[in-house]
């Protein structure tokens, strides 16, 4: 089985986060993207701290989707240099993780 990833990425708006989530399972790099609003972020950038709101998204793909994902979020997302951090995923419940592999995998007939 393809190596599931959850993979984290944050937007300023929820907007944003929608328009992105929504392009990445259309495009079949996700399977799933869960929207998280009223994330407090904290981080130095270009020399300041900054205290922004935020929403998280929680990016369900695979290692094979993963650099295709990776191109896209760039386009899409309107943050000089978005954060996407990508974890392993070491278990689950299997018919999760046989879904989300289908979901990720060419569309049938293509």
């Amino acid at each position: 089985m393809a190596q599931p990833l959850l993979c984290l990425s944050t937007c300023p708006d929820a907007g944003t986060a929608t328009r992105v989530a929504r392009a990445l399972v259309a495009e079949r790099l996700a399977a799933c993207v869960n929207r998280v609003p009223g994330v407090a972020s904290t981080f130095r950038w270009q020399g300041e701290i900054h205290d922004d709101a935020e929403v998280l998204l929680l990016i369900k793909t695979t290692r094979d989707r993963f650099d295709a994902l990776r191109r896209r979020l760039v386009e899409l997302h309107p943050y000089e240099v978005p954060e996407l951090i990508a974890l392993e995923v070491a278990d689950g419940l299997p018919g999760y993780l046989d879904w989300l592999v289908r979901e990720t995998g060419s569309p049938c007939g293509a």
